[in-house]
């Protein structure tokens, strides 16, 4: 498919709007999970690393389907992804109030509404970064502050419908409200050149008329000749009686020649339909071969391999917090008369500053975005290690606001990996990285729960998740250095189209 030249603005700016509301509708209650992860505990009894399941598969099978999900978009485009994704979050919302058990929940809200987020995660992403180019760092950070914006409100909300309405109707109304997706996806526009035609016409005009066994001009002559020699054929035997036999005899003999060489022709035919298949059999394989060498190639940069090293660790350390804080509190025996507002809308109005602040420094010419995402792990990883020290609420507060704000660095990944691979592979290689970011994201709350588990305390836990996020940052840095590139002679073995780090170079 050939994209017009981004047009940065336009329909472009309605395509931030309707984004930003599709990440806010559809994010909102899977990343205020943890308001729902208190009243889970206490309906269904489960451990902590058991009931985390949920919150961590609605934000990481998304992500782990990834590939699937760009596949999708590339496939189909924005707009009927959108569509039908809104059903399924709707939907798995929707069933989730009717669950029976966390085994239930597991594939309701994990699975369904998880996988739904991804499609409109990857549909979102890929149709900014069509329409924007110089501002696509703006563009993007506007759009992934909708989830913040939801993380935010749908804390508050989440826990003043379950005091109103307990906790089945609040996943009612928030399955109903989530429906606004369906009128977003539908002014998701495609930016397609109107010059070039669709690929399906291109692949048929490219197939020779010898290929078609049954051309329907000669089907609908074939059916006219037999059904006029079988009209003569009756009628002369109920007129001339004794000639009947003679004369069919004749015309079995004509139409038994007649018949072989339509088997002979029938065979040529089926033996060149047999040719066809296999052709295109093997033209399929040869698709999924240049697939798999595509990804070999972008493993071979070492700035992207050490990208999804990064991603996975970040999501196994960093993601807990969003999920676990409001239980941590609680262990904490933080008094209610303390608590001014839930950490988890401090996290989710910070990550909303941060992704806007990012993504407007993404966009200056001096600004390396690699290094700067770099800076944000680094940073994550200290913050994280200071978790275990705070015994207050106030303390709490002001560590949940500082990982939020760094937590914003999701809306310059695409940029990163925009510049990394190229904005042709990007849609390609966003999915591999989401893949192993929804690995992080499935694995990291129910880690942390089961270290709670085994230790009654999550001291331990967040310093593991600190190393992860520490050890992914400074990998990547190492990645990125010059000195590094200089040595390995990384820039003059990059496939084209893709992008070379160093520390002078503008992002």
């Amino acid at each position: 498919m050939v994209f017009r030249k981004p047009p940065d603005g336009g329909w472009g700016w309605v395509i931030v709007v309707v984004s930003f509301f599709t990440q806010f509708l559809c994010y909102g209650s899977p990343l205020a999970v943890g308001v729902l992860y208190l009243e889970w505990l206490d309906a269904f009894g489960e451990g902590k690393g058991k009931t985390a399941w949920v919150g961590s598969l609605a934000n990481g099978i998304g992500l782990l389907a990834s590939p699937v999900c760009s596949i999708c978009v590339s496939s189909f485009g924005a707009r009927p992804v959108a569509i039908f994704s809104g059903f399924m979050v709707a939907g798995g919302l929707m069933m989730s109030s009717f669950a029976p058990n966390i085994y239930f929940l597991y594939v309701s809200y994990g699975i369904v509404v998880g996988l739904g987020c991804g499609l409109l995660y990857t549909a979102t992403v890929t149709i900014t970064c069509q329409y924007f180019d110089k501002h696509r760092g703006l563009a993007l950070g506007l759009i992934s502050t909708g989830s913040s914006v939801g993380l935010f409100i749908y804390a508050a909300l989440q826990r003043e419908l379950i005091e109103l309405y307990g906790l089945d109707g609040c996943l009612l109304i928030v399955g109903a409200l989530s429906l606004n997706i369906l009128a977003c996806g539908s002014l998701m526009r495609p930016l397609e050149s109107s010059s070039s035609p669709p690929p399906e016409k291109m692949f048929v005009d490219k197939v020779p008329d010898q290929y078609f066994v049954y051309h329907e001009k000669e089907k609908t002559v074939e059916e006219n000749i037999s059904i006029l020699e079988k009209g003569y054929i009756d009628e002369k035997c109920v007129n001339n009686g004794p000639d009947c036999k003679q004369d069919s005899i004749l015309n079995k003999n004509a139409l038994s020649s007649i018949n072989m060489n339509e088997k002979d022709t029938y065979k040529k035919k089926v033996v060149e339909q047999t040719n066809f298949c296999k052709q295109l059999a093997k033209r399929k394989w040869q698709l999924y071969l240049t697939y798999w060498k595509e990804t070999m190639v972008l493993f071979k940069n070492k700035v992207f391999s050490a990208l999804f090293v990064a991603i996975l660790l970040f999501d196994i350390g960093g993601f807990p917090p969003s999920l676990l804080m409001e239980d941590v509190a609680r262990s904490a025996n933080i008094s209610e008369d303390d608590y001014y507002m839930p950490l988890i809308s401090i996290i989710g109005i910070m990550t909303t500053v941060g992704k806007l602040i990012l993504g407007i420094l993404a966009d200056f010419k001096w600004v390396n975005t690699l290094y700067l995402y770099v800076t944000t792990l680094l940073m994550t990883g200290v913050a994280l290690f200071a978790i275990p020290f705070a015994k207050s609420y106030l303390t709490l507060a002001m560590l949940s606001g500082i990982l939020g704000f760094l937590t914003g660095n999701w809306s310059i990944f695409p940029y990163v990996t925009t510049k990394t691979v190229g904005i042709e592979k990007l849609t390609h290689a966003y999915g591999i990285l989401m893949f192993f970011a929804g690995l992080g994201n499935s694995l990291g709350p129910p880690i942390v729960g089961w270290f709670y588990d085994w230790t009654q305390e999550y001291d331990t836990a967040f310093y593991f998740s600190g190393f992860c996020v520490l050890l992914g940052g400074f990998l990547l840095l190492l990645a990125a250095l010059p000195c590094w590139n200089a040595c390995t002679n990384q820039s003059s073995k990059l496939p084209p189209n893709t992008y070379s780090y160093k520390v002078a170079s503008n992002a």
